[in-house]
């Protein structure tokens, strides 16, 4: 059996498992969800050692939320007070699922973490973060909200996503950051020139998420899926036409490495990000238990220097084909970035 090991976020964060499990996929963006299958999942996950749970209060209006407090409360009682939730707060919604932008003002997010605290059933949130930065709203003042959520007990750590290392320095200048959190995949590395090192500086970790690229470089992605019209993908210029099937011959390359190690597609590439640095915790996105399983996998696979070579021969870092966001989504992202 998979021993997880744990890991740190950044100097100022809590303990978690070296892998966390991304919940947003059993309620929103990915097409039909099985909730039966998905407490059962979050179930296996804190079965198995998984100790952090990442949601956000926008995942289908709240439906993520209140799926995470029912696994929570039907969990066994040492399982449950295991678990350690990440909430992203700030993107508005609208009765149609439309996104309305982002706010980050105190008096706002004093009210988000109220709706949290109840949906979730917990009397605290692990970490609590703005979804992407509210360009009205200095970042100064947001992260100080939440630092005060942080002395009133509601919060235990502040953590950020998405922003660029400008704001990381504002931000820690205003109050201790664990932990960013950000996409980051062996096909997604933008972080590697600037924002990674001013992390490492500050002492902030990161939580990547994305780690398979919402399923591109999973080893299971094929190019002839037919994606619903409420599927994330299916607007993603990463997999759309010409695009997809140049992404996925990187795939095929990958694959190659992993039939030579005896592994799956999807485990060497969360090996991958897994072999980046004690600072880092992927964030695996699995909805149902066979899928978490392979993903645990990764935590028995070791990447030598000859390994990482030839993964790195077979996905060169600027690969990748496509944004990864449509054009509105990717000017939603800090200014800084």
């Amino acid at each position: 059996m998979t021993t997880i090991q744990t890991r740190t976020l950044g100097t100022t964060g809590p303990q978690v498992s070296a892998l966390g499990l991304g919940c947003m996929g059993m309620s929103a963006l990915y097409g039909e969800a099985d909730r039966a299958e998905s407490i059962a999942t979050i179930h296996a996950a804190l079965e198995a050692g998984v100790t952090l749970l990442d949601t956000g209060d926008f995942y289908g209006m709240g439906h993520n939320e209140l799926l995470i407090g029912e696994a929570l409360r039907t969990a066994p009682p040492a399982r449950r007070e295991q678990a350690l939730v990440s909430v992203k707060f700030g993107a508005l919604r609208g009765p149609d699922g439309s996104w309305l932008g982002y706010d980050g003002r105190p008096e706002a997010v004093k009210t988000f973490a109220a709706y949290s605290l109840q949906r979730l059933g917990v009397d605290h949130l692990d970490v609590y973060r703005l979804a992407r930065l509210d360009p009205a709203v200095p970042v100064e003042e947001t992260v100080g909200a939440v630092a005060e959520l942080v002395e009133q007990g509601y919060v235990r750590h502040i953590g950020l996503s998405e922003v660029g290392a400008g704001t990381l320095r504002r931000a820690a200048a205003t109050a201790p950051i664990a932990d960013l959190q950000i996409e980051y995949a062996l096909i997604t590395r933008g972080i590697e020139k600037e924002i990674l090192p001013t992390a490492r500086e500050l002492g902030i970790g990161i939580t990547a998420y994305g780690v398979l690229s919402r399923g591109l470089i999973s080893g299971h992605f094929t190019a002839d899926r037919q994606l619903a019209a409420d599927d994330f993908r299916a607007h993603s210029p990463r997999f759309q036409g010409d695009n997809l099937h140049r992404n996925l011959r990187l795939v095929d390359e990958l694959r190659k490495i992993a039939e030579h190690k005896g592994v799956s597609v999807a485990q060497i590439a969360i090996a991958w990000v897994l072999s980046r640095g004690e600072d880092i915790v992927p964030l695996i996105g699995a909805r149902r238990r066979d899928r978490l399983a392979e993903a645990l996998g990764a935590l028995d696979v070791t990447l030598d220097a000859a390994d990482l070579a030839a993964v790195e021969e077979a996905v060169p870092a600027d690969a990748v084909v496509g944004d990864r966001y449509a054009a509105a989504q990717m000017a939603d992202l800090d200014s800084e970035r």
